[in-house]
């Protein structure tokens, strides 16, 4: 492993840097959890309105699925274009195409009034967000960790990561509001389009923010001395094959269990525990208030005794909270509800979330990390968060709203993260520039 240190950037860059990096992830992270949001509430009878309510909700899920299965796309031309002429460039176009696509989703006529043209639509328009999604997270997480002092990536990166906590946040409370402000009727109608418009003055304040940054003086380095990849996408998988397998299988369990806490538990809770929604999206709201402080607090730890051991505990914590979880929304009580969300998302989820931009951009080496970040974070978005919901509705419905098959897969989803967990090295004090063969065959450590 190579020896050589990046030395620290200046403190007011390295500040700016993850301010944008908040901003954008947030914005991104406000349209991608909106969208999550409406297709277990109102998309499935405004847009597939012929279908039985859970069949019509397994279809809007389908749509949400497909968004995942584009993150790849988004990832792959993230990856070529960042590694070769740099990450703003990819930034800025990622979230002004995420941002213009979830803008149209709420200008949309629904099917009552073009058919089954609307769907299409909507389809078409969840592609988009998806390819910009692929290509925003690798990009800010990359940005943040290139400008981080060596001892401090966790934390420092936990900003990129604070943006889809807080874009959750923003979204589920503009949706509690709503819904509070106004009959069922009203809402159906024309009142969930107010937060999808609304997503084009995010855009406006990301873009400001996300111009005023620059590339790392790290990948500035390898233009320099190095040279850049001519195909950046092949030579990660040539090169860092076994790295990007290991960020796929990390990925998979911390991604689904996101889904599964904030996602579908409203379907569960409206369509088999009979609770009215808005105690879910409560439940939600506090859980993503709390992240706020778990996120960075699980990045700071994993700058004390290592990525791997906290990624660890929050593999095995998942597996954990998932068995009781389904007992606590049927009991209907919402401090017990409150209580399943907040361990589930807070411990398990964000022991894994934390230090997950540090962890894999320390796994790949600067010629070639947006690339290769972004092909194992995206295949297990696909895996992990983009099936699940779909799965989990899935398994709901031929079990006739006994959960118990969709605690199984859960269970499943998690043996994978923890065996990748075990499989995958300690990368905290591993330097980011140097010799890129070195850089990638990290070593490896034998205890968690």
């Amino acid at each position: 492993m190579s020896t050589t240190t990046n030395p620290s950037p200046p403190k007011k860059m390295t500040t700016k840097v993850a301010v944008a990096s908040f901003i954008g992830t947030t914005i991104e992270g406000y349209d991608f959890v909106l969208y999550g949001l409406a297709a277990a509430t109102v998309f499935g009878p405004l847009f597939f309105a012929p279908a039985e309510p859970l069949v019509g909700t397994i279809a809007a899920f389908a749509t949400y699925a497909v968004g995942f299965v584009a993150r790849p796309v988004g990832g792959i031309l993230g990856g070529h274009f960042g590694d070769r002429i740099g990450r703003k460039t990819v930034l800025v176009a990622s979230l002004l195409l995420t941002g213009l696509a979830t803008t149209a989703i709420g200008l949309l006529p629904i099917y009552a009034q073009i058919g089954w043209v609307a769907p299409v639509l909507l389809l078409l328009l969840r592609v988009l967000q998806g390819i910009g999604y692929g290509a925003e997270w690798a990009g800010a997480a990359l940005m943040t960790v290139e400008h981080a002092k060596p001892k401090r990536r966790g934390l420092t990166s936990s900003a990129t990561q604070l943006g889809p906590t807080s874009g959750m946040l923003l979204a589920t409370g503009v949706l509690l509001v709503l819904e509070n402000s106004m009959t069922n009727e009203q809402f159906l109608a024309w009142g969930w389009r107010i937060p999808f418009v609304a997503s084009l003055l995010l855009v406006a304040v990301g873009l400001v923010i996300r111009l005023s940054v620059e590339d790392s003086a790290e990948f500035k380095r390898v233009q320099q001395v190095e040279k850049v990849a001519d195909r950046p996408v092949l030579e990660s998988i040539k090169t860092h094959p076994r790295q990007v397998a290991l960020t796929t299988g990390l990925r998979i369990a911390q991604n689904a269990f996101y889904y599964v806490y904030t996602v579908f538990i409203l379907t569960y809770l409206t369509q088999v525990s009979g609770t009215d929604r808005n105690t879910g999206l409560a439940a939600v709201l506090i859980a993503s208030a709390l992240g706020l402080v778990t996120v960075p607090l699980w990045g700071w730890l994993s700058d004390v005794i290592g990525r791997r051991r906290v990624y660890l505990f929050g593999a095995i914590s998942s597996a954990v909270a998932v068995i009781p979880f389904f007992w606590l929304l049927d009991s209907g009580v919402f401090f017990l509800i409150v209580l399943g969300v907040v361990f589930g998302l807070n411990v398990g989820h964000d022991a894994m979330y934390g230090p997950q931009a540090a962890f894999f951009s320390e796994l790949f080496s600067t010629r070639v990390r947006f690339s290769g970040v972004s092909l194992g974070y995206q295949l297990g978005s696909v895996l992990g968060g983009g099936l699940a919901p779909l799965v989990a509705t899935a398994l709901l419905a031929a079990g006739g709203g006994n959960p118990v098959w969709v605690i199984v897969y859960f269970l499943g989803v998690s043996a994978i993260t923890i065996i990748a967990t075990l499989k995958a090295p300690e990368t905290k004090d591993r330097p980011l520039s140097g010799n890129a063969q070195a850089d990638a065959q990290p070593e490896l450590v034998s205890a968690p």
